[in-house]
């Protein structure tokens, strides 16, 4: 079961990695965020998907993710 306030912290401060991707099962797009890491545009993303994890309620997230 994966932890929402985990997949926040990571794609907040590892966002650019795609790290939050690897940590909620989505290999492949943690794969696309680290062959594009040297862009901005994953960090963005990374930042957009804190922002969507946090506004999503704890049974979504789990329902979605785990």
């Amino acid at each position: 079961m994966k932890n929402r306030g985990i997949a926040i912290v990571l794609a907040l401060f590892l966002g650019g990695l795609g790290i939050h991707r690897f940590y909620i099962g989505q290999i492949g797009w943690g794969f696309v965020f680290l062959i594009f890491s040297w862009t901005i545009i994953p960090m963005i993303f990374g930042f957009i998907d804190a922002l969507r994890y946090a506004l999503m309620g704890e049974v979504t997230f789990h329902r979605r993710y785990s």
